[in-house]
């Protein structure tokens, strides 16, 4: 299903330069005209052409033009400027004067997250720092040129210090950076401290697989052009040239010897597909034959081949090129005329009474970090830390090229690192301010991913309404809700993963996961569901083309989310709706209780969720002021467009069962320890056994009035249907998290009306 072609961008992001070049008119001189789409390019701008009203719409931050085509000024927020030159259409092309970018959003260059200072003890590692991490390893007695880093990244600090800083107690902190290292198939954990530049911490990590790096994949595609068995199996299906073969190196997952496959051995499997020029080489896969490489002795272990499937050849392309007719879109124009609503000091992000803290992971993407709510001047504790935790994609299928598919993307591939750079205008909405991250490559050396992250803001429907018509009410009452989303989207192979973080004014948090890309696909001889073959071949699967079946797999998704509901000290609570016989006299039969039940340990908090039942993380050392234990509800299921993924789809006997657990549950509450991380493992790949959340339960702590850390798993099962190829529309899932009697009434009666906004 997956491949990884990732290019490492090391250029930081470019700005407008504001030199005028007003003397070139002033003189007299005819300007001098280029493309509108060349003025604009390094400015973070998108633009618009209504052809009906001659109007070009140019969006850039918070600012928003409209320029008439031949008119010598423009609006720009409401207000005039003058052009030295006016917009021409010629040949189909806008053309505009060279400044005409710099005129036009003077003072309004685009803004970046300075990622250079540590001004937040849980600040990411600078561009030098991770310099200096390379640079003091690479001179340590312990380096060796084959030496490969899989990450490189801060070395959190102590909890309690950070969430003590952020009250305003002054606090030392001491940057070291943590460091994971290939030698060969052996990992290797260490640390630096950044302010002596020495390594204080190697070790050696035995009986485990590191994470796949990108030289792996650079190494699989070289090894499978360089193979005369694998030219051999190709000329049977009818292909002569290797070179318009793409090689998709995959985790071989762990079958205990059963896949006739050595424990020890760094091995990925090759799955292929045919390049034929659509632009669309996941169209033509090249079904039953699988390379098996060998990454230690740079060779093919054996190549697995269950016999010719004719490989689809018609083409598929993605990108609209045989689309005869365009659908005519007009602009939509968002304006933020007096500016944004949320402030950012270096990573640290204030909106409404929400701020945090906000960096890049190099495994799973964004952290939001410090997390707390302004309740009327009281700053409280939402969260010390939300992320990602892991993900896993199983398929179904039992073929020889599908059998061993259950991509543990985070764990596996490292999905901050497949970042993928978003766009204005398609990816996030035109008032997204863009951010780039640093991380470092395979060598140790820092590299810069323009556009990783954005934050907008946007409208979400009526925060609340009431029209009251009786007695002396107060009449029509709405307020407009808006959000504050975190976006970002990371990229493997075929698909392509959106994660936003939503915050509104109510003190809700919602985390909605959209899938999008392209259906990991079969190839068979089927060609509609009335050949003979159809029942077979769409065992597994949906014919979504003719000779292409898109397989049934999940989706499936674990948050880490160190909660700490108004302070460290939580509880998991149930309530649990129920029928009860009505004992109170009157003619009704029955009544509607809720049942309520607190969780005592690891185990037990270990569950399936029910929509119809409320799951809470409580305080119970603090109340509102009717008494009521402030808490957060759980949410795992909050609405989808997939079907929700209740559990594993596998028998229990399965060997993934043995090594990922977090699937199957959606809710898990473990008692905080910094070096419990991943839900499936630190080092999942080839792992035969969980070391994530499994292990973790293992001891049955209490979780009852403890500094408790919760575990969201959320998922669909992915069906395919014809409408999601050759690309696949956003398909969401979601999860959330609601104050439960936290506030002392509704938060957001301070909002203010439409009229008062004016």
């Amino acid at each position: 299903m997956k491949t990884i072609k990732k290019t490492i961008i090391a250029a930081a992001i470019s700005t407008l330069s504001l030199v005028s070049s007003h003397a070139v008119m002033a003189h007299g001189s005819s300007p001098d005209y280029i493309k509108i789409e060349d003025s604009l390019k390094n400015s973070g701008a998108v633009f618009a052409y209504d052809k009906s009203s001659k109007e070009v719409h140019i969006t850039l931050n918070q600012a928003h033009a409209c320029v008439k085509v031949g008119a010598m000024d423009a609006e720009v927020n409401g207000k005039r400027i003058q052009l030295d030159a006016p917009i021409k259409f010629e040949h189909g092309n806008l053309l505009v004067e060279k400044g005409f970018a710099n005129d036009l959003f003077e003072g309004h260059v685009s803004q970046t997250i300075s990622l250079s200072h540590a001004k937040h003890p849980l600040d990411p590692l600078s561009e030098a720092e991770i310099t200096l991490t390379q640079q003091t390893v690479q001179a340590s007695k312990y380096f060796r040129n084959n030496l490969r880093f899989t990450e490189i990244k801060l070395a959190e600090p102590d909890k309690s210090k950070v969430w003590a800083w952020s009250f305003g107690q002054d606090e030392d902190f001491l940057r070291l950076a943590n460091f994971t290292i290939l030698d060969g198939k052996h990992v290797i954990e260490g640390t630096v401290n950044l302010a002596t530049k020495t390594v204080t911490r190697w070790q050696p990590i035995k009986d485990v697989h590191g994470m796949v790096i990108w030289d792996d994949f650079v190494a699989a595609q070289e090894i499978i052009e360089g193979s005369k068995e694998y030219a051999d199996a190709l000329k049977k299906r009818g292909i002569d040239n290797v070179k318009e073969v793409v090689a998709t190196p995959l985790t071989v997952g762990f079958f205990d010897g059963e896949d006739g496959l050595k424990e020890d051995d760094r091995l990925l499997k090759i799955v292929s597909y045919l390049d034929i020029g659509d632009g669309n080489f996941w169209a033509h896969p090249i079904e039953g034959l699988v390379a098996v490489v060998n990454l230690e002795t740079q060779s093919i272990e054996k190549i697995e081949d269950s016999g010719v499937i004719p490989v689809p050849m018609k083409p598929n392309p993605y990108d609209g090129r045989d689309q005869k007719k365009m659908a005519k879109v007009k602009p939509i124009a968002i304006s933020e005329p007096e500016g944004s609503n949320y402030k950012m000091s270096g990573n640290i992000i204030h909106w409404q009474n929400w701020d945090f803290h906000l960096k890049l992971d190099p495994r799973v993407g964004p952290v939001l970090s410090t997390m707390t709510y302004n309740d009327q001047g009281t700053k409280r504790k939402i969260m010390y830390e939300g992320s990602l935790g892991g993900m896993i994609v199983p398929y179904g299928d039992p073929d020889i090229g599908w059998y061993f598919k259950a991509y543990l993307d985070s764990g596996d591939y490292g999905m901050g690192g497949l970042t993928s750079p978003l766009e204005l205008g398609t990816d996030v909405p035109p008032n997204a301010k863009l951010l780039p991250a640093t991380l470092a490559d395979n060598s140790g050396a820092p590299y810069t991913i323009p556009n990783a992250i954005a934050i907008f803001e946007r409208y979400a429907g009526p925060e609340y309404k009431h029209n009251e018509m009786l007695g002396s009410g107060a009449g029509n009452q709405s307020r407009a809700r808006r959000e504050l989303v975190v976006r970002w989207v990371s990229t493997i192979g075929n698909y392509d993963y959106m994660f936003d973080w939503v915050l509104l004014a109510n003190g809700t948090i919602k985390l909605d996961v959209g899938a999008s890309g392209i259906e990991a696909v079969k190839g068979v001889k089927t060609r509609t569901m009335h050949d003979a073959t159809a029942k077979d071949d769409t065992r597994y699967g949906t014919l979504i083309d003719h000779n292409i079946v898109g397989t049934t797999h999940q989706h499936i998704y674990n948050f880490r989310l160190d909660l700490d509901v108004d302070g460290e000290k939580n509880s998991l609570v149930e309530l649990n709706p129920a029928v009860e016989k009505n004992t109170a006299g009157g003619p009704r039969k029955s009544v509607m209780v809720v049942n309520q039940h607190t969780v005592k340990d690891e185990q037990e908090a270990s569950q399936k969720f029910d929509p119809s039942t409320i799951r809470l993380m409580s305080n119970p050392n603090k109340e509102n002021r009717m008494g009521n234990p402030v808490s957060y509800q759980i949410i795992p299921f909050a609405g989808g467009t997939h079907p929700i993924a209740k559990g594993a789809l596998f028998s229990k006997d399965e060997w993934i069962y043995k090594r990922v657990s977090f699937m199957d549950k959606q809710i898990w509450v473990t008692n905080y320890k910094p070096e419990e991380r991943f839900p499936e493992g630190t080092y999942p790949n080839r792992a035969k056994t969980d070391t994530g959340l499994k292990t973790f339960i293992e001891d049955n702590e209490s979780i009852e009035n403890k500094d408790n850390v919760l575990w969201i798993t959320t998922g669909a099962t992915h069906v395919a249907r014809a409408e999601e190829w050759p690309m696949m529309p956003t398909e969401y899932v979601h999860a959330m998290l609601k104050p439960w009697n936290f506030f002392d009434q509704t938060p957001t009666l301070n909002l203010p009306s439409a009229t008062e906004q004016k």
